[in-house]
């Protein structure tokens, strides 16, 4: 399911996407830091369980998210300290939504709701932490990539959770359930990765 598997046809897609926004103006920083903003609009729609619009803002801040790494290329304004924040800003962005999911009322399945929360957003954290140890301790010398889902896979999922959501919130309970498990399968294959 993984998205970086087609990397070839997405950095067609990212170059016309950072020559088109370069012509804004705004630097590839810039664009990172909008992107947290955007997002958290769209935890404020969640909270007030406006899924739609929710789902809308969520997807602009994760399009926002390939903005400033394309307008970085376009510009020759890569850099690692840029590479370094758009990394952490993208933990912030899944943190801040799966946080406004803490805040509202859906139903339990099985268990409380909140344990698959905490479930996903375990998974979702460790996922990146296993390809960072792996380096730091030097089983690795490149990060590890793969597994069932990296973040745009997960985000993807969630943003389809958000949408089904305005048919019934039990559609995006199901969602978070099935990242739980996801993002927490990722984690093994990635100390399997390490291991190997």
């Amino acid at each position: 399911m993984t998205l970086y598997k087609n990397r070839e046809k997405f950095n067609k897609f990212s170059e016309k996407i950072g020559y088109i926004f370069s012509t804004i103006g705004l630097t590839p920083n810039q664009w990172t830091f909008l992107s947290i903003i955007i997002a958290l609009i769209g935890v404020w729609f969640i909270v007030n369980y406006n899924f739609f619009w929710g789902a809308i803002f969520v997807l602009i801040s994760i399009f926002l998210d390939i903005v400033d790494g394309s307008v970085a290329r376009a510009t020759k304004q890569v850099s690692k300290i840029g590479g370094y924040l758009d990394t952490i800003v993208d933990r912030y962005v899944e943190a801040f939504i799966i946080g406004g999911l803490v805040l509202i009322n859906l139903p339990d399945f099985i268990i409380d709701f909140r344990f698959w929360l905490f479930a996903y957003f375990f998974g979702s954290l460790m996922t990146t932490y296993v390809k960072a140890a792996a380096v730091e301790k030097n089983l690795k010398k490149s990060e590890i990539r793969g597994g069932l889902v990296e973040r745009a896979d997960r985000m993807i999922l969630l943003i389809i959770g958000l949408f089904l959501a305005v048919l019934s919130p039990v559609y995006l309970v199901y969602m978070v359930v099935l990242l739980a498990f996801l993002s927490n399968i990722t984690t093994l294959q990635r100390i399997k990765i390490a291991f190997s």
